[in-house]
């Protein structure tokens, strides 16, 4: 879905950062995150990063912590586009399996809302490489709670 035919007239965080209305997030400038497209009623997004050479560990790979928090902030988005102005949803667990080792470079993450309840949703998505690779997988669950 064309992400400003989806974000006219949204207002949130989340929304706000896709805008242009507020800076994005550090955490999400460091790792060279990029929304690619969105479906809130669907509840998927799809995102990319820019994987630095800063994030390398000693073999040359991209260290697991980055993909993890490349991972956190492609399942929460999924969730995050969902909801309500004057809502967030901060993970509660994050579960990630390591597949195959990433190198630098562009990386694409896709999330999806398995779940979604009251106040809890469960996340699934996925991390691949430039040429379509499965990188790691992760589940999370987040809880939703009114900002302010």
């Amino acid at each position: 879905m064309e992400i400003d035919a989806v974000a006219d007239g949204r207002t949130g965080p989340f929304w706000d950062a896709i805008a242009g209305r507020v800076p994005a997030p550090p955490a999400a400038e460091t790792l060279g995150w990029r929304l690619e497209a969105v479906d809130p009623v669907a509840g998927t997004v799809q995102v990319a990063f820019e994987a630095s050479t800063a994030f390398r560990n000693p073999m040359g790979n991209i260290q697991g912590g980055f993909l993890a928090a490349m991972l956190d902030d492609t399942l929460g988005p999924a969730l995050v586009a969902t909801l309500e102005p004057g809502q967030f949803a901060p993970t509660l667990e994050l579960k990630v399996s390591f597949l195959r080792p990433a190198r630098p470079g562009r990386l694409v993450g896709s999330g999806r809302i398995v779940h979604r309840g009251g106040t809890i949703a469960f996340l699934a998505g996925e991390l691949r490489d430039a040429d379509g690779d499965l990188i790691a997988t992760a589940t999370a669950t987040a809880r939703i709670v009114r900002t302010g």
